[in-house]
């Protein structure tokens, strides 16, 4: 860039910026999806489990994790020389979703993070996004050792709507995330197209 012009001689291309949450259970990999992404260092919010955590903090199934996000991960990436995402990763355990609401202002979508052994744990994130008509898509984290399952079968554990898009993914990858992000921006797309044609219509 010279005096703010390119090198080709065209102007600078001012990126849009687009705000997506990543949500789902406790330790189903939102922050690792935020981290695998992001071009910059991601900003993480984790702190240590407790034993005074232990009675509320489920960690059955990932008994392995030794760390929660306390308010929030936080990423970006350039998909194209255009646009640019934001990543926000919510807090997971329910005494922290009082931020949710804050961090879902202004949200373009969401993707729920789902894991096959706690399936139920992404239903609070799939409710909260249907009720405030966020467009979503739920990205399903291939575990190893984790059984796998086809999207339709998926879909119809967690009762989703048939527009709802199922991808499957392994968050610590970053061209299969980039995948479901894409696919989310897609989505969102064809969602606020879709309301607008039904407010006309």
């Amino acid at each position: 860039m010279i005096f703010g012009r390119s090198e080709r001689g065209k102007p600078p291309v001012e990126p849009v910026t687009l705000k997506i949450l990543v949500a789902g259970g406790f330790g189903v990999g939102k922050t690792t999806l935020v981290g695998s992404v992001s071009e910059i260092r991601p900003l993480r919010t984790e702190e240590l489990l407790t034993e005074a955590g232990r009675p509320v903090d489920d960690t059955s199934g990932v008994e392995g994790k030794h760390t929660t996000t306390v308010a929030m991960d936080f990423g970006r990436i350039t998909l194209r020389e255009d646009l640019v995402l934001y990543l926000f990763g919510t807090p997971g355990q329910e005494r922290f979703w009082f931020m949710w609401d804050e961090l879902s202002e202004g949200a373009l979508g969401a993707v729920v993070l789902a894991d096959t052994r706690r399936l139920e744990d992404c239903f609070a994130a799939i409710d909260y996004f249907e009720r405030r008509s966020i467009p979503f898509l739920v990205g399903v984290n291939c575990f190893e050792g984790a059984a796998r399952y086809p999207g339709d079968s998926v879909r119809q554990a967690l009762d989703l709507d048939d527009d709802v898009p199922v991808l499957l993914c392994d968050a610590r990858d970053r061209e299969s995330v980039k995948e479901v992000l894409i696919g989310l921006v897609r989505h969102a797309m064809d969602y606020a197209a879709h309301r607008r044609k039904a407010a006309i219509g």
